[in-house]
C-alpha cells in the first residue's frame, strides 16, 4: 500500500484509503425520483394550485415546488438506500436543510428487526429482516467498526453538502460508537468548541439523553444513557435554548435553561406512540431537538428514520420535513403515524423506482448510451435474473426468455411495467408452441394485470382459454445486491390477490367493498401466528382509494389503517360523490402486514 501523509490527526480504518494512497472517494449518484403517493392532497387541490402531477406511472419527479408551504412544498417520505438518495437530492437540496437528526444502526442486533401487530387482536409478529435489510446490516458490521465508519462516513459527507450555512446536524450514538463517531465528525466538520477557537464551525455540544428503562449488571454500573452529538456546519447557527424546571430550592417552580444532560424517559411497553420499534424514541426527545434547532418552516431532514417519530415531531412544530428509510415497513408505520397527526399537511411518497433498476442495469452488465441500453447489457440482465429464478436461457424468441422445468418464463424490464399486451403475447407464444406453462417475472405491472395465481385475476382467467397455467412473480429488489443473489437469498414471491368491488349508494356515489385477500408469502410467517389468523382481512394493515386515478401518482381520496390503539379495519369505505357525470377509474392500494402494497384498478361509470 502506498504511503499516507498524515499532516493532521484523524481517525483511519481499514478502507478509507485506496491502494495508491488517496481517500476513498464517496459515490454521488444522481438519479431522478418517482413520486408514487401523494397523502392528505386531492387531484383537484394540487391541480388547482398549479402543482402539475405526472404523465404516467414512472414520470420523474421535476421537484418545481417553492421553499413554503405556500408556495406548493409538499414534504417527502423516500423509500430507497440513503446513500443514493442523498446523491440524487443534491442537485436540488444542497445547502438547503436546516437541521438534519439521524439515529444510525448502534450494533445492537435490533437495527432491522421489530414487531407488527396481526389483525384485529393483540397478537404480534417478530419481523425477520428481508434479505435486503440483512445485506445492509451485513455492510454496516461485517468487518467490525471499519465498515460502520466506511457505511457512515460516506453518508455523513453527503449529509453535510446538504446541510444550509447555518445549518446543524445530531447524530445519536451510544456507548459502542460515540468515541469513533466524534473523531469522524471532528474531522468533517470540525472541531468547533473543543478547540482553541471558539465559535467556530464544527462541534457545538455532547448532550446525554438518560433515561431509566433497562437491565443492569452485577459488573458494572447500568447504561442508562445515549449520547446526542449536535454539529454546525458554519460558524452561525440557529439555537432556541428549551427551558426545563428548575430544581433547586431557590427557584423552584421557575423554568431555566436546559443543560446538556437530558431526562427523558424512554418509551415503555404500554405507551401510545409506541410502533413496536426496539430503537423507537419517544416524541419528547425529538420536539426538544427540533424545537431547539431550528424555526418554523425551516427543512428537517432524517435519512434513518425508521419509525418516523423525527417526522412526526417536525410535522407537529410547523416545519417541512423530509424522511428516508430502506425499511418498506419503517415506510409504512410513519405514514400512519403522520396520518393520525390532526390537520397534517400533504406529502408524497417517493423513491428512486426504475431510475434505480436502470442504473444497476447499465452499471452490472453493460454501459447506458444516450436512452438506450446496449443489447449486451439487455441480455446479461435476462440471463442473470432468469439464473436466480433457476430458469436457463432459450434463445431466438421476443416474448419468451427462458425455461424453468416445464414452464416457460418471460422476464419483464426493468424500466416499464409488464403490460397486458405483453403477458399476451407471451401467452400467444406459448400457445403456438404448445407449452402449458407460463412464469412471467416483473418489477412492477399495469393496473389490471395483477390477480392471485390461485384464485385467479384477469389474465389469469385469459390464460386459461388457451389452456396454460399462467403464474405472475415479483422480481425482487434484493436481485439488484450482489452479494444477496450470489448467497441464494432472492425469493420470487407470487403476487399477492386482491377482491373488491364498487357499489352504487346513490346516482352519483358509491364505495368500495373489500372481499378477500391473499398474502403471497404467508410462509414467511410462524405456524404459531399463522394458525392463529383467522380472516384474510388480517393480513391487510392499511388500505386507500384514489377515486379518479388518471394513470399517474395515486392521490389518496379516502384511508383507512389499523393502530396500535384501534385494531379494527374497516372493509367498505365511506361513500364518494362525483359531481360530474362520466368514466372513472378507481384504483385500491393495500398494504399487507409486511409492509408491500398490492393495487387493484376498477371502472365505474356515473351518470
Amino acid at each position: 500500500m502506498a504511503k499516507i501523509d498524515i499532516t493532521r490527526t484523524e481517525l483511519v480504518w481499514p478502507g478509507k484509503y485506496n491502494d495508491d494512497g488517496k481517500l476513498r472517494e464517496t459515490p454521488r449518484v444522481q438519479l431522478p425520483f418517482q413520486v408514487i403517493e401523494t397523502v392528505n392532497e386531492s387531484r383537484a387541490t394540487r391541480e388547482a394550485q398549479g402543482v402539475g402531477t405526472q404523465s404516467g406511472l414512472f414520470d420523474v419527479y421535476e421537484g418545481k415546488e417553492g421553499d413554503t408551504f405556500e408556495d406548493g412544498w409538499r414534504n417527502k417520505l423516500i423509500w430507497g438506500d440513503n446513500l443514493l438518495v442523498l446523491g440524487s437530492l443534491l442537485e436540488k437540496f444542497a445547502g438547503k436543510i436546516d437541521l438534519i437528526y439521524i439515529d444510525p444502526p448502534f450494533a445492537t442486533g435490533a437495527d432491522f428487526s421489530l414487531e407488527a401487530t396481526v389483525g384485529d387482536s393483540d397478537l404480534e409478529l417478530a419481523k425477520v429482516p428481508t434479505a435486503l435489510e440483512e445485506l445492509a446490516y451485513r455492510d454496516t458490521w461485517g468487518d467490525g467498526a471499519a465498515s460502520y465508519l466506511q457505511m457512515i462516513s460516506s453518508r455523513l459527507s453527503l449529509l453535510r453538502a446538504c446541510l444550509s450555512p447555518s445549518g446543524s446536524i445530531i447524530v445519536h450514538c451510544d456507548f459502542r460508537l460515540v468515541h469513533h463517531l466524534g473523531a469522524l465528525l471532528d474531522d468533517l466538520f470540525g472541531q468547533g468548541d473543543r478547540g482553541h477557537a471558539k465559535d467556530q464551525a464544527g462541534f457545538r455540544n455532547e448532550i446525554v439523553w438518560q433515561y431509566g428503562l433497562g437491565g443492569s449488571s452485577p459488573k458494572c454500573y447500568p447504561k442508562k444513557h445515549d449520547v446526542l452529538l449536535w454539529y454546525s456546519k458554519g460558524s452561525a447557527w440557529k439555537f432556541d435554548p428549551p427551558l426545563v424546571p428548575a430544581k433547586s430550592q431557590r427557584m423552584k417552580g421557575q423554568l431555566k435553561k436546559c443543560p446538556d444532560c437530558w431526562d427523558i424517559p424512554s418509551i415503555n411497553n404500554m405507551a401510545d406512540e409506541r410502533t413496536g420499534y426496539p430503537t423507537q424514541k419517544p416524541e419528547a426527545l425529538l420536539e426538544r431537538v427540533v424545537r431547539a434547532h431550528s424555526q418554523p418552516g425551516d427543512l428537517v431532514a432524517d435519512f434513518f428514520c425508521g419509525s418516523g417519530t423525527t417526522m412526526v415531531a417536525a410535522e407537529k412544530l410547523g416545519r417541512r420535513w423530509i424522511g428516508c428509510d430502506l425499511g418498506r415497513w419503517a415506510i409504512n408505520v410513519t405514514r400512519k403515524r403522520l396520518l393520525g397527526i390532526e390537520g397534517c399537511k400533504p406529502f408524497e411518497v417517493l423513491n428512486l423506482g426504475r431510475y434505480e433498476r436502470q442504473y444497476w442495469q447499465g452499471e452490472s452488465f453493460g454501459q447506458q448510451t444516450e436512452s438506450r441500453i446496449s443489447e449486451g447489457a439487455l441480455y446479461g440482465y435476462l440471463a442473470f435474473v432468469l439464473r436466480l429464478y433457476g430458469a436457463r436461457p432459450i434463445p431466438g424468441s421476443p416474448n419468451l426468455h427462458g425455461k424453468k422445468g416445464n414452464a416457460m418464463v418471460h422476464v419483464g424490464a426493468v424500466d416499464a411495467p409488464v403490460t397486458i399486451d405483453e403477458v399476451n403475447h407471451a401467452l400467444e407464444e406459448c400457445a403456438r408452441l404448445r407449452q402449458e406453462e407460463l412464469h412471467v417475472l416483473g418489477w412492477e405491472w399495469e393496473m389490471g394485470v395483477a390477480g392471485g395465481n390461485e384464485t385467479g385475476g384477469l389474465m389469469q382467467r385469459e390464460a386459461q382459454t388457451r389452456g396454460i397455467n399462467l403464474k405472475l412473480l415479483q422480481i425482487p429488489r434484493e436481485v439488484m445486491e450482489r452479494q444477496v443473489a450470489e448467497e441464494g437469498g432472492v425469493r420470487f414471491f407470487e403476487l399477492a390477490f386482491l377482491e373488491a368491488e364498487i357499489e352504487r349508494t346513490e346516482a352519483r356515489t358509491v364505495r368500495v367493498v373489500l372481499g378477500d385477500f391473499v398474502i403471497p408469502n404467508s410462509d414467511l410467517i410462524p405456524n404459531d401466528v399463522r394458525g392463529k389468523v383467522t380472516k384474510w382481512s388480517d393480513w391487510i394493515d392499511y388500505w386507500a382509494v384514489d377515486w379518479d386515478f388518471q394513470r399517474d401518482t395515486f392521490m389518496q381520496g379516502w384511508v383507512t389503517f389499523r393502530t396500535r390503539k384501534n385494531r379494527a379495519l374497516d372493509l367498505q369505505s365511506e361513500p364518494h360523490a362525483y359531481e360530474r357525470p362520466g368514466k372513472y377509474t378507481v384504483l385500491i392500494k393495500v398494504v399487507d402486514i409486511f409492509g408491500n402494497d398490492t393495487s387493484q384498478a376498477l371502472d365505474v361509470e356515473v351518470e
